[in-house]
């Protein structure tokens, strides 16, 4: 192997990683945090380093984060508002926390803070939440963490799943439990504030590792539950009311959790993959119209990658980028326990979903990076900014895989 496949194999491995932060900021991938497994243990990835890719050239690069560095996490839930990365709770090398952190990735030197001082009731420690950025605000749902036994008699068994598999004792005194909650907590960067609002309708039952989405001025929930068939729920974020859709068994997902659902267009979200309830990890691809409430299944040229525990953000022109997961977590049932089987496949790869046509200035681009030899001469006429960018979709065309820039 040369010196330049051995850095690109280096690369690749360190970008290994499931249930990590993901999204994406002027055509550039942001990764931070995650697991991957190594000889069948969870190694959590360091929270001091955040990644970069070109998506016009396909090209990796890290940055490292200084200051109060947060602990490594898994299991959290990062938010991005306003050139700000917000990461709460998880689980670290001492349990559950909820605690925040938040870094201006904006910054020439990115450095972590710890979010201290806030106002309100901060919510109780958990991990596999999700959350809405609306309005300038943080909107966390859900998740599995551990409560005070005082805390679990002050919330109703609606909102509350206690896993009667996880508690703590002192003597015979039970004084913390753990289980699913479906509280929706609001943060406000700008006043520190911690909220919880009082919400109305048919709420999705208490559950971790499921899919969130934001449209307009709602937000979705979908799986992370061991129902037959995918379900869907609506909280509308200005009247704090809950829809749930009814869908027909006969034309609806399997059932699944740790899935991705992505916005493509006022009101289509795009859901890929998952661990079905079946326990398998699924490469299927769905689109809801949220208008007509309808489903459908969708035909994709990626049937080779099914993904668990991935990411999957809006990028240009309406694209799905998906990045990391892994490609065969499965799980061993018996009468007894359920358990993940120690061997998984973490990958690495980014690759897309168009949902629409490309633009013809999308088109011409690629056409001209393909063929730049061809082209040139013709390239020394462009402006510099365009020719710039025609130079990064050389190098994406080039090499189909990453390359370690710093």
């Amino acid at each position: 192997m040369d010196a330049a496949a051995s850095e690109r194999s280096a690369a690749e491995s360190r970008l290994e990683r499931c249930s990590h932060t993901a999204f994406i900021e002027d055509n550039t991938l942001y990764v931070w945090g995650g697991y991957k497994v190594v000889g069948g243990e969870d190694i959590v990835l360091p929270s001091d380093e955040i990644w970069l890719c070109d998506l016009y050239s396909g090209t990796w690069e890290m940055r490292d984060i200084n200051g109060d560095k947060a602990p490594d996490l898994s299991g959290s839930c990062g938010s991005y508002l306003n050139g700000t990365l917000y990461i709460f709770a998880g689980c670290d090398p001492v349990g559950y926390t909820n605690q925040m952190f938040s870094v201006d990735l904006t910054e020439q030197s990115c450095t972590w803070k710890k979010v201290t001082d806030t106002k309100g009731t901060t919510p109780s420690p958990r991990n596999k939440h999700s959350c809405w950025v609306h309005r300038d605000r943080l909107i966390y749902f859900g998740g599995y963490g551990c409560k005070t036994i005082g805390q679990v008699q002050n919330t109703t068994s609606a909102s509350f799943v206690v896993d009667e598999m996880s508690w703590a004792t002192i003597g015979d005194v039970l004084f913390r439990c753990w289980g699913w909650n479906n509280e929706v907590s609001v943060y406000e960067p700008h006043t520190a504030m911690w909220s919880t609002p009082e919400t109305r309708g048919p709420a999705p039952t208490p559950r971790g590792c499921h899919a969130s989405a934001l449209m307009g001025n709602k937000g979705y929930i979908s799986g992370g539950v061991e129902t037959l068939e995918l379900d869907m729920f609506c909280l509308d974020l200005d009247t704090w009311t809950w829809t749930q859709f009814d869908f027909s068994p006969s034309c609806s997902p399997l059932g699944r959790s740790m899935l991705t659902m992505t916005p493509t267009s006022d009101h289509t979200l795009f859901i890929y993959g998952g661990l079905g309830i079946d326990g398998n990890t699924l490469n299927d691809v769905w689109q809801l119209n949220t208008q007509k409430k309808e489903w459908k299944k969708m035909t994709h040229q990626h049937k080779d990658k099914p993904r668990v525990c991935h990411s999957a953000c809006l990028g240009r022109d309406s694209d799905v980028v998906v990045f990391g997961g892994s490609s065969n977590m499965c799980l061993l049932m018996d009468s007894v326990a359920v358990l993940r089987a120690p061997s998984q496949n973490q990958c690495s790869d980014v690759f897309m979903f168009q949902t629409q046509p490309c633009s013809l200035f999308r088109l011409c681009e690629d056409l001209i990076a393909e063929n730049s030899e061809v082209f040139e001469e013709q390239l020394t006429w462009l402006p510099s900014k365009l020719r710039n960018k025609i130079d990064k979709r050389v190098t994406f065309f080039s090499s189909t895989k990453p390359v370690l820039t710093a």
